[in-house]
């Protein structure tokens, strides 16, 4: 019976990192106790960020768009194709939508979330919401 317990327990611990459009912040929980709320930036008009659920599918310390300019995308975690969270220089326009479609946070804000889904990758939950 302990066995089982403790089996349902880690399954659903993990991160879950909720982002919410028209808030334009993001909530991220760890093991269901809320750890971080942070400003982001999201799709502008004309370049949204997909709604739904999702896993990271891919994380990279260091990226450059290769569709934007070569734009710089520090601690970028793409969850669905070509679409990621990561860090922006663009601290300004954090809290309204901005991106072509990323999810942009303060580059040390990013960084501390990449260590977190780094070390917890296979329980990280991503939910987008309007």
């Amino acid at each position: 019976m302990l066995l089982s317990i403790l089996a349902v327990s880690r399954a659903e611990a993990g991160v879950l990192v909720h982002i919410d459009k028209s808030l334009q912040r993001m909530a991220v929980s760890v093991d269901g106790a809320m750890r971080y709320s942070w400003p982001v930036s999201t799709g502008r008009r004309g370049y949204g960020t997909p709604n739904g659920v999702f896993h990271p599918q891919m994380m990279a310390r260091r990226w450059y768009s290769k569709k934007y300019y070569n734009s710089p995308m520090p601690h970028s975690i793409f969850f669905y194709g070509g679409f990621a969270i990561h860090g922006t220089n663009d601290l300004a326009r954090l809290g309204g939508p901005a991106s072509h479609g990323c999810v942009r946070l303060h580059p040390s804000h990013a960084a501390a979330l990449y260590a977190l889904v780094e070390r917890q990758r296979g329980s990280t939950r991503i939910e987008i919401t309007n």
